[in-house]
């Protein structure tokens, strides 16, 4: 019996996304609560991250190959078996449609895109790149939980720095902020009030096709008008 094999039963079968933490903690305390079954589980207590991850890793590239339905996915560092889109039309019949939440508009992703990248950032920065206000569609990334305030800026009046959530990685299907493209004539602008020197690291969201989708929508339309609107009356 291998790791990857154990990993694999326990992310099959259960009911919520694995993180690596989990899995190590389940793997360490088996042992522990099934002495019966010692001989069996303990060399496994042991599993460093590093060896949980890349058995994880490897399990995904067999999937992968093996051209099933379904594939092994890690979104926001959570490890969970996903079907593939391909087969929605018959799982929606299944499960029947959920309601889907207006698309965000070009306001909204343009602004989505200032946090992710120069997060933490304050309003007055997130201003000072897009020229406008922003309270209406900061207000809006909030509500739908793809931002939050996490922490106040080192300037007078202690102004809110805004970040991504975790929901935002989930969102967009992101394995972490590193999977980002890279953006650099984002990150380069120079802000008066600026916190914090933008991460190296950090790439550029992939929103194009949001956009796109966007463009095409008429609600959508509406949603960037009202937002237009906000800007404006700012």
């Amino acid at each position: 019996m291998e790791l990857k094999q154990i990993l694999e039963a326990i992310v099959f079968s259960a009911q919520k996304p694995m993180s690596i933490g989990e899995l190590r903690a389940l793997l360490r305390e088996t042992p522990e609560k099934l002495p019966d079954e010692k001989q069996q589980t303990g060399p496994f207590a042991k599993a460093t991250a590093r060896a949980v991850e890349k058995a994880l890793e490897e399990l995904a590239i067999e999937h992968d190959n093996a051209n099933r339905s379904y594939r092994l996915a890690c979104v926001g560092g959570n490890w969970q078996f996903v079907t593939k889109p391909d087969y929605a039309p018959w799982l929606q019949m299944l499960v029947g449609a959920k309601p889907r939440p207006p698309k965000l508009s070009h306001p909204a992703l343009e602004t989505l895109a200032i946090i992710a990248y120069r997060q933490p950032i304050t309003r007055a920065e997130m201003e000072q790149i897009r020229g406008v206000t922003v309270d209406g569609v900061v207000q809006t990334l909030v509500d739908r939980e793809l931002i939050e305030v996490c922490g106040e800026a080192d300037a007078p009046g202690r102004p809110r720095l805004y970040g991504t959530t975790q929901f935002f990685l989930e969102h967009f299907g992101l394995k972490g902020l590193g999977e980002l493209p890279a953006a650099d004539e984002l990150r380069r602008i120079q802000l008066e009030l600026a916190t914090v020197p933008a991460d190296k690291s950090q790439e550029e969201l992939p929103l194009d096709n949001e956009t796109d989708e966007a463009d095409d929508d008429p609600d959508d339309a509406d949603d960037a008008d009202e937002d237009n609107e906000d800007d404006d009356n700012e």
